[in-house]
């Protein structure tokens, strides 16, 4: 004889918003746990107090013990906190969220999976970005001021502004270039695949160690001694004079561009390949049959209907050109008139701990790379309304 179960559904329709609740309470103390310097030893003798181990968690409070076992406590609890936490705040306030009539659930629960993303922006990017601007403006003492910007009128300045100039125009319009010659010829090859793998890889590389490779390619070393930099070693190998290439200038800033170049073509060549790919079969065709050349169906045809790709390509490229730092930094730190404004930046705050001027700086790339922004919002949007 079957026996009838009775459910509560109106209980059970609080179990899994509770459980969440609960959890996200169980994250809190392990948040609690993380930002005390011992807190691991410290909970691990509190698990031994329980268990009855007096001597142990009397070491482990004295910094001697198990600490071995504390940091690996300690390592899981940061794992928990962090892969499981969010997890249970979309479970738990989602349940509770569902609990509400339709009307205020639809408006509420966006906001829900919106909200840690915009309050991770919002404390890591807005906050520090808004403070650095108010820096800029302020002195020591906190009042308001505009002496941290005279910095831009001191008289190598203008060559720092130029060097930067010449990083966007050339190493931006360089990347692309290349990047679209190589799309477009690669795209009728056979082994198509092993030749963009081939221009792609230097981008699995950081700028640090790009700027480190380069530095051996461009070393030098005075006439008559043997030549270990690949480039001088060629120079000598013809007959000519070893070049101090990374310390004449203005030979030296060319020489930096080019590792940017040789970074970012294969990432421009990557998107623009699959951009040409993308334009119409039929519409090639027919300009062939017109009478159009092959450079001219490149140049009239497809380059027109990639314009888009173009642009989000050359903005991209143009945002990490404009805040270049890292390989002016490690081939010269800027010492042989190639400087730029993220380098001059960093020599402000860092070695002459001068925050003021070096958040005026920061300030002024944030401003240049504003319309480069705006250039790719505009065309995104313009590519959404041709969708």
């Amino acid at each position: 004889m079957a026996v009838a179960r009775t459910e509560n559904p109106g209980l059970s329709r609080f179990v899994l918003p509770i459980a969440g609740l609960i959890g996200l309470g169980l994250c809190g103390a392990g948040i609690l746990v993380l930002l005390d310097r011992q807190g691991g030893p410290h909970l691990l003798a509190s698990v031994y107090d329980l268990l009855g181990n007096s001597a142990g968690a009397t070491a482990l409070r004295n910094g001697s013990g198990d600490q071995v076992i504390a940091k690996i406590l300690l390592a899981a609890i940061a794992l928990a906190v962090g892969v499981g936490g969010i997890w249970l705040l979309f479970i738990g306030v989602g349940s509770l969220v569902s609990l509400l009539r339709p009307r205020w659930r639809d408006r509420i629960l966006p906001w829900l999976f919106v909200g840690p993303a915009l309050l991770l922006l919002a404390v890591f990017l807005v906050y520090p970005a808004a403070g650095t601007i108010l820096r800029s403006f302020t002195d020591d003492h906190g009042q308001f001021t505009l002496r941290n910007y005279a910095v831009m009128t001191e008289s190598d300045f203008t060559q720092i502004l130029r060097n930067n100039a010449f990083w966007l125009i050339v190493g931006t319009g360089g990347s692309v270039v290349l990047g679209l010659i190589f799309a477009g010829l690669f795209d009728r090859i056979r082994r198509e695949a092993l030749a963009k793998t081939i221009v792609f890889l230097p981008l699995a590389i950081s700028l640090v160690g790009a700027s480190v490779i380069w530095g051996l390619v461009y070393a030098w070393q005075p006439a008559g001694q043997p030549q270990i930099g690949l480039l001088n070693a060629i120079v000598v190998g013809f007959g000519g004079q070893p070049i101090p290439w990374l310390t004449t200038s203005p030979i030296n800033v060319f020489a930096e561009i080019v590792i940017m170049v040789w970074l970012q073509t294969g990432f421009a060549m990557v998107v623009l390949s699959a951009a040409i790919k993308g334009v119409s079969g039929e519409i090639i065709e027919a300009a062939r049959l017109d009478g159009a050349s092959e450079r001219q169906v490149f140049l009239r045809v497809i380059v027109p209907m990639i314009r888009g790709s173009i642009i989000t390509v050359a903005t991209t490229i143009a945002i990490v050109t404009i805040k270049i730092f890292d390989i002016v930094y490690v081939t010269t730190g800027g010492r042989f008139n190639d400087d730029v404004v993220a380098n001059r930046m960093f020599h402000e705050i860092f070695q002459f701990f001068d925050d003021g001027r070096g958040a005026a700086l920061a300030t002024l790339l944030f401003v240049a790379v504003l319309p480069v922004m705006y250039i790719n919002l505009s065309n995104f949007r313009r590519q959404q309304r041709g969708a």
